[in-house]
């Protein structure tokens, strides 16, 4: 994998696989938060101590393509346009945080970006793994794979009554964030939504939006994960959040049920108006393509729409975001009104070719 194929390629190599639940979960996450012992946090750390992070962590992409039957590629941030570093949060392989201030951050990623390390973010080293559907245990055997190649070659910053020392005091312990992005449109269209994330937040889990925290939930995505990681073992963290989204899917998927047998008519009148828009649409802004795009992949998931497959939607999410279209017209500075036709276009195209041939749209 080259950085222009991480960059041009809509799905991650991870993304066209198919997991359990994969109809609603799109995506499992596993992420742990760690820092070089006696090494100051990425906030309080001179550019010296981040330049030398770097390069300690510029180490181990031998050591993790030797041991995994993959290959890994060291990308320095400050190198990349910014452009391309928004590209990469579009496609979920580093945190919006982590391109605030490229200097001195860098970025090594598996040629299927099913791992992600995020270096100098806000600590030394974020280990994220990404695995398609409701899969966290083999999401956190290859986060814990990852992590014990890494800690074979570094000294990470560890309390024997405390555990891992990160750099938030929510992380403290076992440094472990796991997370589901989950598509719920079926919950918001019977304005069951509240009260799931109401439910969620009272037994200590947090529900953010499609880009993770200080984000909206927008195309009916939402992102499920663990409050904090003291006081619980990492199986116990991932086997409750795993429990609690299955519990979702099922309601999920109730909702779903109840929508086709008390108001199928509706649903259908619904989910092809949204199809209708976007088939032949010459003008779109970004979130109205996404909450179309989710009405369509629930008209497809529930079998009212056979127009297009399901990959359809999680293709789309990506190459309708603002910098994947500017990186399509070559064009940072391109106009909004431009990108929005531009939008329109590339989503016209992917649907036609989804159908499986040209007609005159």
């Amino acid at each position: 994998m080259t950085i222009e194929q991480l960059l041009d390629e809509p799905l991650n190599g991870w993304m066209k696989g198919e997991g359990p639940e994969s109809d609603i979960v799109l995506s499992s996450r596993i992420r742990l938060a760690r820092n070089f012992d006696q090494t100051p946090f990425p906030n309080r750390a001179s550019d010296e101590i981040l330049a030398k992070v770097v390069e300690e962590l510029r180490k181990s992409v031998a050591d993790l393509s030797n041991q995994d039957n993959h290959c890994y590629m060291f990308i320095d941030l400050e190198k990349l346009e910014p452009l391309e570093r928004n590209v990469l949060v579009e496609k979920h392989i580093i945190s919006p945080t982590h391109v605030q201030e490229p200097t001195n951050r860098a970025l090594i990623v598996r040629d299927d970006a099913a791992v992600a390390i995020l270096v100098n973010e806000e600590d030394h080293l974020r280990v994220q793994c990404l695995l398609p559907g409701l899969n966290l245990p083999d999401t956190l055997q290859l986060a814990n794979e990852v992590d014990d190649i890494l800690e074979s070659r570094h000294s990470f910053a560890f309390h024997e009554q405390v555990g891992y020392l990160t750099a938030c005091p929510t992380n403290v312990g076992t440094g472990l964030r796991a997370s589901v992005m989950i598509h719920l449109p079926a919950l918001v269209l019977t304005k069951q939504i509240n009260r799931i994330i109401g439910a969620a937040t009272q037994i200590g889990l947090t529900v953010r939006g499609l880009y993770g925290e200080g984000t909206e939930a927008v195309g009916n995505i939402f992102q499920i994960s663990n409050q904090l990681t003291l006081g619980q073992n990492e199986q116990e963290i991932v086997d409750n959040l795993q429990a609690v989204v299955k519990q979702v899917v099922g309601q999920e998927r109730a909702a779903r049920e109840a929508l086709m047998r008390d108001s199928k008519d509706m649903l259908a009148d619904r989910v092809w108006r949204a199809y209708g828009v976007l088939r032949y649409a010459r003008s779109i802004s970004g979130q109205e393509a996404l909450s179309l795009l989710s009405e369509v992949r629930l008209g497809i998931d529930v079998k009212l729409i056979d127009e297009a497959p399901p990959a359809v939607f999680n293709e789309l999410l990506v190459v309708s975001r603002p910098n994947f279209l500017q990186k399509i017209a070559r064009r940072p500075d391109i106009h909004s009104a431009e990108r929005d036709a531009l939008r329109a276009q590339v989503i016209r195209e992917k649907l036609i070719d989804f159908k499986g041939g040209k007609d005159n749209a």
